[in-house]
C-alpha cells in the first residue's frame, strides 16, 4: 500500500518557512510567485523574514501554510499528476484540506490560496466580533469533552471543535465559557485544561457567519474528483463527490475536526505510512500516537525531501 500525504493547518506557521526551498529550488520559488500573484503581496519574503505578529494573521498565515506546503511537494516532481499518483490518499488539518484538495487535483492553486485567505478573514472577523477561544483537554475523549461543555454552556458557546486522537481534545466558545472549561475539567478527570493562544473560538458556532460566506465564495469554484482518496474533517471518512466536497468545506469551519476518526480510517485501509510537508511535524507526531507502528517522514530541509523522494521510489513504492 502507497503511503498517504498529511498537511498542516494553522498555527504551525513560523517566521523561515520554506526559505532554504525557496533558496534553493526553482519549482519552489514558481509556486510562491504564482501565489503573489493571487494575493498582490509579497508571501515568500513574509514567510522568510516575517515580522512574526504579521505572519501570525490569520487571513496571512492561512494562505501562507498552504504555499509552503505545496510548494515544498513541489519540488519532489515536477509533474503534480504524477507526484500525487506515488501516493494512496490525502489528507489535512482544517485549513490543510485546501492544500490536500490541490495535491489531489481537485482544487486549483489559484483558487485554494484565494479561497482560504477569505477564508482566513471572515474568521478573523467572527474573533474580533466576540471575546472567545479555544482550551485543548488533554486525557479527554468526544463524550467526556461534550459533557463539559454542556456543563458550562450556559447562555454562552461552547463546542468539541478538535478530535486530534491519543487523548487530545479541543474545545472552543465564548472566553467566559472556556474560563469555566479550565475551571470543573478537573471534575471529569482530564489531566491538564490549557487554554490556547488563538484569536477565537475556531470550529465552533461563533464561526457559522464565516462558513456561511464561505459556502457563497466555494459555489463560484470548480471542484473536481480528486484523483487519490481524500479523507474529510467534517466525515473522518473517505470523500470523493465534488458537491459534498463543497457543502464539507463550509461546513467545516464551524464543525468538529475529527484528525482521529480521519486516520483510522486511514489505517483500516492499510494505509499506515505518512508523508507531512513543512511546515511542522505535528500530524507525524500525532500518526504515530493513533498507530504505534505508523512510518512517518517529515519534509521540512531540502535534505529531508531528497530522503522522501527516495523512500517513494524504492521501499515505499
Amino acid at each position: 500500500m502507497k503511503p498517504a500525504v498529511l498537511f498542516p493547518g494553522q498555527g504551525a506557521q513560523h517566521v523561515g518557512m520554506g526559505a532554504e526551498f525557496l533558496s534553493n529550488d526553482d519549482a519552489a520559488r514558481a509556486v510562491f510567485e504564482r501565489a503573489n500573484e493571487v494575493l498582490g503581496f509579497d508571501l515568500a519574503a513574509l514567510c522568510t523574514g516575517g515580522p512574526e505578529e504579521e505572519l501570525a494573521r490569520t487571513e496571512i498565515c492561512q494562505p501562507a501554510i498552504l504555499t509552503t506546503s505545496v510548494a515544498i511537494l513541489a519540488t519532489l516532481h515536477e509533474d503534480p499528476a504524477e507526484l500525487a499518483l506515488q501516493f494512496e490518499a490525502t489528507a489535512g488539518l482544517s485549513l490543510g484540506e485546501y492544500s490536500a484538495l490541490v495535491f489531489a487535483g481537485s482544487l486549483e492553486f489559484e483558487d485554494a490560496v484565494a479561497l482560504v485567505r477569505k477564508r482566513g478573514r471572515y474568521m478573523q472577523e467572527c474573533s474580533d466580533a466576540q471575546p472567545s477561544g479555544m482550551v485543548s483537554l488533554l486525557g479527554a475523549d468526544e463524550e467526556t469533552a461534550a459533557k463539559i461543555c454542556d456543563r458550562v454552556r450556559e447562555d454562552d458557546v461552547a463546542d468539541v471543535a478538535n478530535l486530534n486522537g491519543a487523548g487530545q481534545v479541543v474545545v472552543s466558545g465564548s472566553s467566559a465559557a472556556m474560563e469555566r472549561v479550565v475551571a470543573v475539567a478537573s471534575e471529569f478527570g482530564i489531566r491538564r485544561a490549557i487554554p490556547l493562544k488563538v484569536s477565537g473560538a475556531f470550529h465552533s458556532e461563533l464561526m457559522r457567519p464565516a462558513a456561511d460566506r464561505l459556502l457563497e465564495d466555494l459555489k463560484s469554484i470548480t471542484i473536481r474528483e480528486p484523483r487519490i482518496d481524500f479523507y474529510s474533517n467534517v466525515s473522518g471518512a473517505k470523500v470523493s463527490d465534488p458537491e459534498q466536497i463543497r457543502e464539507f468545506l463550509g461546513r467545516q469551519v464551524c464543525s468538529p475536526v475529527r484528525w482521529e476518526n480521519s486516520m483510522q480510517a486511514m489505517v483500516e485501509a492499510g494505509i499506515t505510512r505518512f508523508v507531512e510537508p513543512a511546515p511542522g511535524k505535528v500530524l507525524s507526531g500525532l500518526a504515530k500516537k493513533i498507530h504505534r507502528e505508523s512510518e512517518t517522514v517529515s519534509i521540512t530541509t531540502p535534505d529531508e525531501a531528497t530522503a522522501a523522494n527516495e523512500k517513494l521510489g524504492a521501499a515505499w513504492s
